[in-house]
């Protein structure tokens, strides 16, 4: 999603030290508290989202299993192993892998009934592996398991990439020159994905290189359908315009699917992006899909309606140029109808999770907060196309 996670709340609050304040004053005073109260909420919901639990017993393994695997599968492992769980997530469950030497991640299907397509380990093992060979910031992708034997489901294994993940879109824990060196680094990593050419990496085969909106929306109103738990007016006249007026596509590249700050990890000390993470939408397509679903992050729950300037925060239109600069295109035009395919595809992501709720697969305890999303998604989707000319 554009910013924040489907269903995730997060601060609107500056958390910068404005100038210009009245110093002194009980007024005064109570603002700053109040900011500061806001502030540190909003770092704990960072801190939520970060780092590992013990694995929930609906997500077991058999680590005895895993690690004899591993020990024929991945070079250089050495046990003995301990299995942790990452907090964030919500689709393909994902492990923290320790042993003495090193630790390593594992991201597996869910276990049970899943949609058709969906949760595709292999492929995602597929792209990091490519572009890691390009030198483009992943993961180091280690072995892929698609025996269910195994542990029950397909696997794979990569590097662990120490650094730092950040939920909140304010960036509430960065100062703020680091909060807009984040945001370039993070545009333009997008552009350096979207500047390779498949072929020549190994990918031409990833996916059908053209008409990629209409294969979208086409594959998200079926994932929609087969986990549809009510009648959602919206969705259905978006189910029948967005088909009907559908863009020419110019560019053809590797596109993530699901490219936003919480999907990358940044150097420990630096604003530089260490891994960009979850490819389990990643295909071929156009590059506006990913472009302008990062774009969404401006008109979302996180960066919409904050003082961009006061954060240091590049606004939408500075972060359009930092990306046609980068990626060595001219300005785009109108972009609502792109606004009303994002949101609309959003919207089948929640009501998947909502499915997965009803039939027990969901893999995040925030899971339901995220399917609660999926009626407003609908409805913004389909204001989105009213700007656009759908009546």
């Amino acid at each position: 999603m554009p910013g924040p996670r489907p269903g995730i709340c997060v601060s609107n609050a500056r958390d910068d030290a404005s100038p210009g304040r009245r110093p002194g004053g009980a007024r005064s005073r109570t603002r700053e508290q109040e900011q500061g109260s806001v502030t540190l909420a909003a770092i704990r919901r960072d801190e939520d989202y970060t780092g590992t639990k013990p694995v929930e017993e609906r997500h077991r393994i058999d680590e005895a299993s895993l690690a004899a695997w591993m020990q024929q599968n991945v070079e250089g492992y050495q046990g003995p192993l301990e299995v942790q769980q990452f907090k964030g997530g919500q689709s393909n469950p994902t492990y923290r892998l320790n042993t003495p030497g090193r630790s390593y991640v594992m991201r597996r299907k869910p276990f049970g009934k899943l949609l058709p397509s969906a949760h595709a380990v292999d492929r995602e093992f597929r792209v990091i592996a490519a572009l890691g060979k390009q030198g483009f910031p992943v993961a180091k992708a280690y072995a892929l398991c698609t025996d269910d034997a195994v542990i029950g489901a397909a696997f794979y294994v990569m590097s662990m990439e120490e650094g730092r993940v950040f939920w909140d879109p304010t960036l509430p824990s960065q100062p703020p020159e680091a909060r807009r060196a984040i945001f370039v680094a993070k545009i333009e990593t997008l552009a350096r994905l979207h500047s390779y050419d498949p072929e020549a990496i190994g990918l031409g085969d990833f996916g059908k290189p053209g008409n990629y909106f209409a294969r979208q929306v086409d594959r998200w109103t079926k994932q929609y359908k087969a986990s549809e738990t009510e009648s959602i007016p919206e969705m259905d006249r978006l189910m029948e315009w967005l088909p009907s007026t559908l863009p020419d596509q110019q560019r053809v590249s590797v596109v993530h699917g699901d490219y936003r700050l919480d999907n990358m990890i940044f150097h420990a000390t630096e604003p530089r992006v260490q891994a960009v993470l979850d490819w389990e939408l990643s295909t071929l397509g156009d590059p506006m899909a990913d472009f302008t679903y990062l774009l969404m992050q401006w008109a979302m729950p996180g960066l919409e309606g904050v003082d961009l300037k006061a954060l240091n925060i590049p606004t939408i239109e500075e972060a359009t140029a930092i990306y046609n600069r980068a990626a060595g295109i001219p300005e785009i035009g109108d972009m609502n109808w792109y606004f009303a395919y994002n949101t609309f595809r959003l919207a089948g992501i929640t009501q998947g999770i909502a499915g997965r709720i009803r039939d027990g697969t969901a893999a995040s305890d925030k899971a339901k907060e995220s399917a609660a999303r999926t009626v407003p998604l609908a409805k913004a989707s389909w204001a989105y196309a009213q700007k656009a000319g759908a009546k």
